[in-house]
């Protein structure tokens, strides 16, 4: 038996996240009106930078429950994390507690955050797991794509790791969309096609917010 994530503590991190991020950049939010008001959703985010989870749990409209890499839960940084309901998974097996946690999250009809590629990397959704296709499927829930633009483009002078302080941060979410065909089905071919299908959403939702911004 699991605990589902605090969605209190969610939306305590969801408030730090607003005054973290408007206060060392400056974000600019795009499309948050498509993110669904309430029931279930999946935020897929494309990953480059650190910065692009805490980002976007600043600026969601509602708050967010993210899948991050089991590496990040150590010592008071864990404990923090924890706290404001992010997600603990053990990338090199099937971890069955945070999948549960996950689909709980769902169930309870709040907002899982999903970095799609499933690690760091080019941020273009061009290497997806089959992990989202399968909370969207079986969560019964619709995904919304959401960019991260400008986080890798130049670094910080004071800290070499993080965006320049006050450099500007585009976060467009487009419209949510349903991963499965309709039929309800869960095999293997179902979730390969519904991941062929999530990757042309996002990529093709990563170009527009390219034309969009200018990025």
């Amino acid at each position: 038996m699991t605990d589902a994530p605090s969605v209190r503590g969610a939306e305590v991190g969801r408030r730090i996240g607003v005054g973290l991020m408007y206060g060392l950049w400056k974000p600019r939010v795009l499309g948050a009106w498509r993110v669904p008001a309430t029931g279930p959703v999946i935020l897929a985010v494309n990953h480059s930078h650190n910065v692009d989870g805490p980002m976007v749990m600043g600026v969601a409209p509602r708050p967010t429950h993210f899948l991050i890499k089991q590496e990040a839960f150590i010592g008071p940084l864990g404990t923090f994390l924890e706290g404001i309901g992010q997600l603990k998974v053990d990338r090199t097996s099937a971890d069955r507690t945070a999948i549960t946690r996950a689909l709980d999250v769902l169930k309870n009809g709040g907002v899982l955050g999903i970095f799609p590629e499933g690690t760091r990397g080019d941020g273009d959704f061009a290497s997806l797991r089959a992990g989202l296709a399968y909370f969207a499927v079986r969560g019964g829930a619709p995904i919304v794509p959401v960019a991260v633009l400008g986080s890798t483009e130049k670094r910080g002078r004071l800290i070499k790791g993080l965006p320049p302080l006050r450099s500007r941060v585009d976060v467009v979410f487009g419209d949510p969309f349903e991963a499965g065909d309709g039929s309800g089905r869960r095999t293997r071919k179902a979730l390969d096609e519904a991941t062929v299908r999530i990757q042309e959403r996002l990529t093709g939702h990563l170009a527009d917010a390219r034309r969009l911004t200018g990025r």
